[in-house]
């Protein structure tokens, strides 16, 4: 595997001269890892690149750039349009044709509110609940307020910190980390949110320009809304958060039906699997420890439920220790919010 770090600007003519005089044999077999001003891009298949944030900008999503004979689509666009216009740096980087679609896998900030930065003519498409979602009042859901929150509490903490700091050293990094988040916290006032111009409810596939590129809707999970992104020729799958290394955030999730949907994704012809926040995985036996753990806790919480447990005493009470092995669950206990969304559902306040 090559690594190569370089200015953006002169990676992409390095690229094509390496190939020219043989010294790398051919990108559709050998991978490399591409180190930008804001992004790690791993072409994971020839002109396919997983994109991951380095820090320097807070991206915190991952991308997929896909490559096609005349274009460019991608998949996520990260947190802000500060975040997504450094993504599209990264991109330039590694090709200079016109970027025409992104998909998004879901609604939540830290995938969609990107989207901006890639102009007003670009196509967006994403499943039927993504549009609901970004044109009815996403300023004020939940998990994007929580976000908002937690962020201001990042500042205050690190403000806070360096006042006490004493320590030349110590107060030179609190400083730098507190301008990193100052800087984070000013994006938001960018955030145009922004729903798909073209939406799918169960499958749609793109033929376009040499690459077939297929959406799946396999039910609800992260949201009510995840899409698969799969390239069956290079059996690669992009999941968003429906599905990462481990447990996801479940605050906006359907954990009953969790465990199906990720049926649906078992059933593609995948050797990769790139998720939404984290490292890409070959190891597919994952999506069935994780299908476990949501049956578990789907059984767990309402057995809790059933014996008159409130939500909080049924988060506190829960024991999902079996999964100890596989994903690393060693207290007792689950996640309240999610508790309290599983009663909710259950309850009928929450369709």
């Amino acid at each position: 595997m090559n690594v190569i770090t370089v200015f953006p600007k002169f990676i992409y003519l390095r690229k094509i001269l390496l190939i020219l005089i043989g010294l790398i044999p051919n990108l559709s077999t050998a991978q490399e890892i591409i180190n930008t001003d804001s992004h790690r891009l791993e072409e994971v298949a020839e002109g396919v690149y997983f994109a991951t944030g380095t820090g320097d900008i807070y991206t915190m999503s991952n991308a997929l750039i896909i490559e096609r004979n005349d274009d460019v689509v991608i998949v996520d666009s990260h947190i802000t349009p500060e975040a997504g216009r450094a993504l599209l740096d990264s991109i330039r980087v590694v090709t200079e044709k016109p970027i025409t679609t992104l998909i998004n896998s879901h609604f939540h900030y830290d995938h969609s509110n990107g989207t901006p930065a890639f102009g007003p003519d670009i196509e967006i498409i994403g499943h039927e609940v993504t549009y609901e979602k970004l044109t009815a009042d996403p300023e004020n859901e939940h998990t994007f307020q929580s976000s908002l929150r937690r962020f201001d509490g990042t500042v205050n903490r690190l403000q806070t910190e360096l006042n006490n700091a004493t320590d030349t050293e110590e107060r030179r990094e609190l400083q730098g980390q507190l301008a990193y988040w100052q800087r984070h916290v000013e994006a938001q006032e960018e955030i145009v949110f922004t729903p798909p111009t073209q939406t799918l409810r169960d499958k749609m596939t793109l033929y376009r320009g040499g690459r077939e590129i297929q959406l799946h809707y396999f039910g609800r999970a992260h949201t009510g809304g995840d899409l698969a992104i799969y390239l069956p020729d290079e059996k690669i799958v992009f999941t968003g958060d429906m599905m990462l290394g481990g447990i996801s955030y479940m605050g906006d999730g359907y954990v009953a039906e969790w465990a199906d949907t990720l049926q649906g994704l078992k059933n593609l012809d995948v050797e990769l699997v790139l998720p939404g926040h984290g490292p890409g995985f070959t190891e597919v036996e994952r999506i069935s420890n994780v299908q476990a753990y949501y049956t578990d806790l789907t059984e767990e919480i309402r057995r809790l439920k059933n014996l008159g447990y409130s939500s909080e005493e049924a988060a506190a009470r829960a024991d999902l220790r079996q999964h100890a092995e596989t994903l690393g669950v060693n207290q007792l206990g689950a996640n309240v919010e999610a508790v309290q969304r599983m009663y909710d559902i259950w309850d009928g306040k929450i369709k």
